[in-house]
């Protein structure tokens, strides 16, 4: 570990190898160790004791413990402590940015979005917390009065992936609490020191509140510690967030037991570019749309559907713009892509690239793996961009990695909108037009079938003020804006007779 790195973690309290466990302001672990590595540079990082079974039961049952006294203070109050995180994130951002890039391996300006994204959120639960508005009804019996309210549901159960290793948690920890629950936080075994960084930032917070521990909780570890979560009966809803196979896997056992699931899972997102589309909003967008993050986000651009009458002009600007990127240590902003998380992402990467080959791909740019100076981590690759038949099965996956498919349409705007829905996943879609009636045919019914759907825009990046979530293999949740504040809930319907008498519903009769 290098002597920057080193003093950006002790300016967040992480000094020494970790215990990954706490409740709050107290910090154990007796599991296995958890060895980080850079995949930036390759350097080892501090090493972090994860959760054992006992040390998983002790955090639940501080948990349940907090709960019963937090769900009691006021939404405004509970407000107030998300203000205060907001604002100690705020004092944080450029360490907590740095530590994110150096673990997690994406641009600084990436590292310091989503810890904006976590600052944004903080603001956007204190308001919500005025707001959890119920319905007030008009009974059909006289003198009756109607209305909706909501109740926190208790322990919320948070899985989170590595490639959002702080701004996941915040979505879901600050809607979480302003609601009224309590959380524990199983993050990725891959990016575990954001993890910690983030428990103390909130942890400080409670603290200075006088506020117990168990409210927000960490259990670092690998997918068995995700399985005691979704099978605890203790935890009324897992949020997860991570590939469409682990979404399966956590939304059948909880269905067992019949808690409630919040899914965030895969994408494989496509931008339509139709004839009048601007081709320089075009290539912004789809730049960094397929290539930032090294093409390691959910919403990244998988597939560009174009219009055969702009396709040569359109595929030679990409080209010519892709040949401009540079990759390398993601830290130093004159580089625009960083590494791929780990070497296993890397093999995957020219994995598919090898299917896509056998399938009868044509390569505009093909990529290839990097190594020597620089790339010591043998994490870097160069992206890919493939001219493809809607038909290959590779495109009908999400390869976690910079390869962007090209898929030319004929036609008008409904054949494109076909060869998008044409997958298993449904997250985020984009068209770039400057026909209204191609943008509306898009945004209607029978066009995009996507969670989020959005016009002159990537697919990459969102407002924190909207619901975020997709539909199909991508599992139909919503975090953040919007009212996804209600999932974190339990909705009660109440009924109130200030009669004298006891009519029923429906003019029931029953006379004795």
């Amino acid at each position: 570990m290098n002597k920057k790195t080193q003093k950006i973690l002790y300016s967040l309290g992480i000094k020494d190898d970790h215990f990954g466990c706490s409740s709050g302001s107290k910090w154990f672990g007796s599991g296995e160790i958890i060895n980080t590595h850079s995949p930036v540079d390759g350097k080892s990082l501090f090493k972090v004791i994860s959760t054992s079974k006992n040390d998983y039961e002790i955090i639940i049952k501080r948990a349940k413990k907090a709960f019963k006294t937090f769900r009691k203070i006021p939404a405004p109050k509970r407000g107030d402590l998300i203000r205060q995180l907001g604002s100690e994130l705020r004092n944080q951002k450029e360490n907590l940015a740095k530590l994110t890039s150096y673990e997690m391996g994406k641009s600084l300006q990436e590292g310091l979005g989503e810890v904006q994204e976590m600052i944004d959120i903080c603001d956007y639960a204190v308001g919500l917390s005025r707001q959890l508005n119920g319905l007030t009804m008009h009974s059909e019996r006289p003198l009756h009065r109607m209305y909706d309210q909501y109740h926190p549901l208790g322990i919320v159960g948070i899985i989170s992936a590595f490639n959002f290793p702080v701004a996941v948690w915040s979505w879901n920890i600050t809607i979480a609490l302003i609601c009224g629950n309590v959380c524990v936080w199983k993050p990725s075994e891959k990016t575990p020191l954001c993890s910690i960084a983030c428990q103390k930032i909130i942890a400080n917070v409670l603290k200075k509140n006088k506020i117990s521990d168990g409210v927000s909780s960490l259990i670092n570890g690998d997918y068995n510690v995700g399985k005691w979560m979704s099978n605890d009966n203790r935890i009324p809803l897992i949020s997860a967030t991570g590939s469409t196979k682990m979404g399966k896997k956590v939304s059948q056992i909880v269905a067992k037991r019949l808690g409630k699931t919040l899914l965030e899972l895969g994408g494989n997102n496509a931008v339509i570019v139709t004839p009048s589309a601007d081709i320089k909003m075009t290539l912004i967008a789809v730049l960094f749309g397929a290539t930032g993050t090294c093409g390691q986000r959910c919403t990244s651009t998988r597939r560009l559907i174009i219009h055969e009458d702009i396709y040569i002009k359109l595929v030679s600007a990409l080209k010519k713009a892709y040949n401009q990127l540079k990759i390398g240590d993601p830290l130093n902003e004159k580089n625009h892509i960083g590494p791929l998380i780990d070497k296993k992402s890397v093999f995957e990467y020219l994995k598919a690239i090898d299917k896509a080959d056998k399938e009868g791909a044509n390569w505009i740019i093909k990529g290839k793996s990097l190594t020597g100076k620089g790339y010591e981590s043998e994490c870097y690759v160069t992206p890919s961009i493939a001219e493809v038949d809607k038909g290959f099965s590779v495109v009908q996956t999400e390869t976690f990695s910079p390869i962007l498919y090209l898929i030319k349409y004929s036609g008008n705007i409904e054949n494109a909108i076909k060869i998008q829905n044409d997958v298993p996943q449904g997250l985020s879609s984009s068209i770039m037009t400057q026909n209204i009636k191609e943008s509306e045919t898009f945004l209607s019914h029978w066009g995009s079938d996507c969670g989020i759907a959005n016009v002159n825009i990537g697919t990459s990046g969102a407002e924190i003020g909207g619901a975020f979530g997709g539909e199909k293999d991508t599992g139909g949740g919503r975090e953040s804006g919007s009212d996804a504040w209600k999932t974190y809930m339990r909705r009660q319907t109440n009924t109130i007779n200030y009669s004298s008498e006891i009519p029923l519903a429906q003019g029931i009769k029953f006379d004795i």
